[in-house]
C-alpha cells in the first residue's frame, strides 16, 4: 500500500461504516473488570464474536464485495482462508448471489469446513499452510478471470476491518491505548490508521502468540520472512504472510 492509499484510509473507512451498516453489526465495547485488576488499567473489551459470521472478517469482506464492479460481481470471486475470512467472504458473496468458490489449507478443521459451505460457497482444499493456499488461490482467480478477495492484503479489506476502529473511537474517545491481535495485518492497519486519525497520541499495539509471530519477526527483520509456525491456541492469527504485503 502507497502513502497516497495510506492518507486516504481514514476518509475510506468512513465510506466502509456506511457502506456495511446493513449487513454488519455495531459490537459492544464492554468493560473487563477482571483485566482492569489484573493490570491495574481500565481494560475494555470490543467484542467481535458477536459479529456477523463471529469475527471481524465481515467487515472486510462486506465492504470488498459491496464496492466490487458489476462485471467483477458477474464474473466471480475466489479466495483462501483457513476459516474465518473465509466464512465471511462467503456469506457476503452469498448476500449479493456471487458465485464464490474458498480454497482451504489441507488440514483445516471439519467445522471450519462446514461453516464456510453453511454460508454459500463450495470449498476446496490445497497446500500446507495459509500462505501456500493464498498463492493458489491468487493465481487460480488470475488464470480464471476471477475477482480474488484477500484476507488482509487489499485496500478495500483493511478499510472495511477499520470500521472496528471507528467504533472504538466513538464508544470510547478517550482511551490511550488499543491492543489488537495481528496474523497478516489487516486489522491492526486498519484500526490503527482510524486512531491515529482521531488521536494522534494514542498508542497501538500488535499482538501475536509467541508459536507463531511472523509479522513481528518480518518487521524486525525489515523483510516478509518464511518462518514455520508452532501449534498456538490463536489459531486465527497463526502462519505466514504472503509477499508483497
Amino acid at each position: 500500500m502507497n502513502k497516497k492509499n495510506l492518507d486516504s484510509l481514514p476518509s475510506s473507512i468512513e465510506e466502509a461504516v456506511k457502506r456495511i451498516k446493513d449487513f454488519t453489526r455495531v459490537t459492544p465495547l464492554e468493560y473487563s473488570a477482571y483485566l482492569s485488576e489484573l493490570s491495574d488499567a481500565e481494560v475494555w473489551l470490543k467484542l467481535e464474536n458477536f459479529q456477523v459470521t463471529g469475527s471481524f472478517k465481515a467487515r472486510g469482506a462486506f465492504n470488498k464485495v459491496l464496492s466490487l464492479s458489476e462485471e467483477e460481481i458477474k464474473g466471480g470471486c475466489v479466495t483462501a482462508s483457513s476459516g474465518n475470512h473465509g466464512a465471511a467472504s462467503a456469506l457476503a458473496m452469498n448476500k449479493l448471489g456471487i458465485k464464490g468458490l474458498v480454497f482451504v489449507p489441507e488440514a483445516t478443521s471439519t467445522v471450519k469446513v462446514n461453516a464456510i459451505k453453511n454460508s454459500g460457497c463450495d470449498v476446496r482444499f490445497h497446500g500446507e499452510d495459509g500462505v501456500d493456499t493464498e498463492n493458489f488461490a491468487r493465481d487460480y482467480a488470475v488464470k480464471n478471470n476471477l475477482t480474488y478477495l484477500s484476507p488482509y492484503n487489499d485496500f478495500d479489506v483493511i478499510s472495511g476491518q477499520g470500521t472496528c476502529g471507528f467504533e472504538i473511537m466513538d464508544q470510547l474517545p478517550d482511551c490511550d491505548v488499543i491492543s489488537v491481535s495481528v496474523g497478516g495485518g489487516g486489522l491492526i492497519s486498519g484500526i490503527g490508521a482510524y486512531a491515529k486519525f482521531s488521536n494522534k497520541m494514542i498508542d497501538i499495539i500488535g499482538c501475536q502468540p509467541t508459536n507463531s509471530a511472523v509479522m513481528a519477526h518480518s518487521i524486525d527483520a525489515d523483510e516478509i520472512l518464511d518462518i514455520e509456525s508452532a501449534p498456538t491456541l490463536s489459531d486465527g492469527t497463526a502462519g505466514g504472510i504472503e509477499k508483497g504485503a
